[in-house]
């Protein structure tokens, strides 16, 4: 046997992971035969779609029209490669499975010759699965494209980084590109159950109670294979412990953390939340990193906890700093970049960087006066000098007459009206004696002069 049937699907199409049976990890027994056992992913999966066409083809031209390479881009443990084991055993194809971190191009090209050579002599089509397709060099990713172009296999690669600009711009042209959402809360609790029940899993060898199922759920952060890996080892503590129940000790012993225990109905989720958000509020560094440490451990979707950042970047510091909501925004799209343990640091940053900033509200509470004023009717109508003027026509009404334009006077303010009549005296935006706001009240007293001189 060479190193590629190895890697193939059998005969009977029985993928080599399967047939290992219980020697194999959890998350490998549990991998879905059939695409109705596919958690999460309906918006990939919906009747007629380019997967399900290329997984399921109904005949021979539905086959040729499917896609012949497609790139499945999203987080860890959302099901990229089960999709491929999926392509390749549901339509009866043969599947190899290169990894990026060790294949060089001689693998890639030892590859699509045996295929190229089965797909002549026996008709037999291979599916080639690239894991971290990312990681491929640009002279490894044009070392594809001829199987590609010719059809010579069907190439499914995965990615957990943008295509855009880990992928080559030929390589990517050529491929069908299908993001893949992370697990919602309900797929990973029915993943769970189902692995804790069915034979391929654990066979209802251990009970697992709601509260454990639900530290389980948390700590998977959407992650399939994750909490499947949990799972499995803390199964076979409970086992080697002679039991039959996984609780929350045996979890936080399986994986050697401590649980924060959040209650079934949430009010300890948001204490802690409401106490994290506080504590920046309150410019309490350690007490922000400590709340932010427990959601952390206890397995809180880090995507929320950059949600919450961002929005008190703007909230609670605003103008005081504006560079603090840069930074929550950066916090954020790494985390969606790296994921988690490494997730940690950014958001940490950002954390430390609004505690220890200095804060105002005065963004928030201007933006809200507005809108109390529009939604309450207070909204007249637009100055004739501030209305469109570039249509034929719009002169004659006087749309623009009387216009300033800023640019042409010495301070750049032109003293001209801009809200309308019936709030020609309102004033929302009030900055804060604090941080950068200081400097914006100066400029902002004078610009107001200006504005509101008689007169003009």
């Amino acid at each position: 046997m060479d190193l590629f049937d190895a890697l193939t699907i059998g005969e009977r199409g029985t993928p080599v992971t399967q047939r290992l049976g219980a020697s194999a990890p959890l998350a490998v027994r549990m991998r879905p035969a059939t695409l109705e056992e596919v958690a999460g992913q309906s918006h990939l999966l919906a009747s007629g779609s380019p997967l399900r066409r290329l997984v399921e083809p109904a005949d021979e031209a539905a086959r040729r029209a499917a896609p012949g390479s497609v790139i499945l881009w999203g987080p860890p443990g959302t099901g990229k490669t089960t999709l491929a084991y999926l392509v390749a055993t549901v339509s009866g194809r043969r599947f190899v499975e290169l990894s990026a971190v060790t294949a060089g191009v001689k693998d890639v090209r030892a590859v699509i010759e045996d295929a190229r050579r089965r797909l002549a002599t026996t008709g037999e089509e291979t599916v080639l699965f690239i894991d971290e397709v990312h990681r491929f060099s640009k002279s490894q990713q044009d070392a594809l494209l001829p199987s590609v172009e010719n059809r010579w296999v069907t190439l499914v690669a995965a990615t957990t980084e943008n295509p855009s600009f880990s992928v080559n711009s030929p390589l990517l042209s050529r491929s069908l590109l299908l993001t893949l959402k992370p697990l919602s809360a309900d797929d990973v609790q029915a993943l769970i159950r189902r692995a804790v029940s069915d034979e391929r899993g654990l066979g209802a060898a251990v009970t697992l109670p709601a509260a454990a199922e639900e530290l389980l759920v948390r700590m998977a952060g959407g992650d399939a294979r994750k909490a499947l890996t949990i799972l499995e080892a803390a199964a076979g503590t409970a086992i080697s412990e002679g039991n039959e129940t996984i609780d929350l000790a045996t979890i936080e012993r399986a994986v050697d953390v401590a649980a924060v225990r959040y209650d079934r109905d949430g009010d300890q989720h948001y204490d802690v939340i409401s106490a994290f958000i506080k504590s920046i509020r309150g410019s309490d560094v350690d007490a922000a990193l400590h709340y932010l440490a427990r959601m952390i451990a206890a397995g809180e979707d880090p995507r929320f906890i950059a949600r919450r950042i961002i929005v008190h970047a703007a909230e609670d510091v605003g103008m005081a700093d504006p560079s603090a909501l840069q930074t929550a925004v950066a916090a954020a799209q790494a985390v969606q970049l790296i994921g988690m343990p490494e997730g940690r640091i950014p958001l940490a940053e950002a954390v430390i960087h609004l505690a220890t900033a200095p804060k105002s509200n005065a963004v928030c509470v201007g933006i809200d006066m507005a809108l109390a004023d529009v939604q309450a009717g207070k909204i007249g109508v637009v100055p004739p000098h501030l209305r469109d003027s570039h249509y034929v026509g719009a002169k004659q009404h006087g749309h623009g007459q009387g216009y300033q334009y800023p640019h042409d006077l010495p301070a750049g303010v032109a003293a001209q009206q801009y809200l309308p009549d019936e709030l020609v005296d309102a004033r929302y935006y009030h900055p804060a004696d604090r941080g950068f706001e200081r400097q914006i009240t100066e400029r902002l007293t004078a610009i107001r002069g200006i504005l509101h001189t008689p007169n003009g």
